[in-house]
């Protein structure tokens, strides 16, 4: 009996079956959540995604100003997850602005003058040659190092060895593609990475830092060409001079080792901004009137120190 005056409980209400292996049909519907979701999230800043939008050797999307926040030296970045976080998320993947690549995006300007629109603010994607909306639905593919994109299905038949909007020449190795679903996917992705670091270049086809210039002689030995030229030479070589900066150029307006105007810019920005983060906090930090809110014990110790008889003192007569 059910206790509750005469319910009778039947035998599935009570006995637990063995959890079931999800069906084909929950599998590719919860794959599609998961794409659905990194086409409209930034993985580091959990906002959605808003040009400039940049991607990574993975093929996975992210907002240029989260990545540019994570790569600035000093404390915790403020408007992103944790810096722990996001190296677990990304993987070493990314330790600069040569380990990303811009993608430029074809604007679907008919979804933003549907009345639709008003009620979905997100910006919609199309492929410049198919015109099929970019997504979660559509396999999509970027160039490297121009990063245009289209839908997988255009590059693969139109075999083009230049990018169709701007003539830049690329190679099938340089088509990557966006949020890769399949496993063949993913480790051809991989196995790019593994071959651009052996010939010392990073995703964007730049040159990683730290790798040094070689020169190939006639013999078709190729040698390093490093210091140690100047170094051979004993105390006769003389050490490099120093570059002097030219005059009248502030170090404010373009950051060091910026070359893109915006990038530039958009970095700039948000150093000032966590300037005056910083600049708030401390204001705040030696506001008299927040040291106000809270007592001070200016340094008294208190003899006693157990909290529940602390202030109070019996009686001489009640003591024995």
């Amino acid at each position: 009996m059910g206790n509750d005056g005469g319910s009778i409980p039947t035998r599935r209400e009570l006995v637990r079956e063995a959890a079931k292996n999800p069906s084909t049909a929950q599998l590719k519907e919860a794959q599609r959540e998961q794409q659905e979701h990194a086409w409209t999230t930034c993985p580091l800043s959990h906002k959605q995604l808003m040009r400039p939008i940049v991607s990574d050797s993975a093929g996975n999307l992210y907002n240029k100003d989260a990545i540019l926040k994570f790569l600035l030296p000093g404390e915790e970045p403020e408007g992103i997850s944790s810096r722990a976080d996001c190296e677990e998320f990304l993987g070493g993947r990314v330790k600069g602005l040569r380990d990303v690549v811009e993608l430029k995006f074809e604007i679907d300007t008919e979804r933003e003058q549907h009345p639709s629109h008003k009620l979905d603010r997100r910006e919609g994607w199309i492929c410049p040659v198919t015109a099929k909306q970019l997504g979660p639905s559509v396999k999509s593919v970027y160039l490297v190092p121009c990063g245009h994109v289209f839908s997988e299905e255009a590059v693969r038949q139109l075999k083009e060895d230049k990018c169709l909007q701007c003539n830049e020449p690329y190679t099938e190795d340089n088509v990557i593609t966006i949020l890769p679903a399949k496993e063949s996917d993913k480790q051809s992705l991989i196995a790019r990475s593994q071959r651009l670091a052996e010939l010392g270049l990073t995703h964007s086809l730049k040159k990683a830092p730290g790798t040094k210039k070689r020169k190939k002689h006639a013999n078709g030995e190729a040698k390093v060409v490093a210091s140690e030229k100047a170094a051979g030479s004993g105390s006769d070589a003389q050490p490099p001079k120093e570059q002097s900066t030219a005059p009248g150029r502030s170090d404010k307006s373009v950051p060091n080792g910026i070359k893109n105007a915006a990038t530039a810019t958009l970095t700039a920005r948000i150093l000032e901004e966590e300037n005056e983060k910083k600049k708030r906090r401390k204001m705040m930090g030696g506001s008299g009137t927040l040291d106000s809110l809270f007592s001070k014990t200016d340094g008294r110790e208190y003899s006693n120190t157990d909290f529940m008889t602390r202030g109070f003192s019996l009686p001489a007569n009640a003591r024995k």
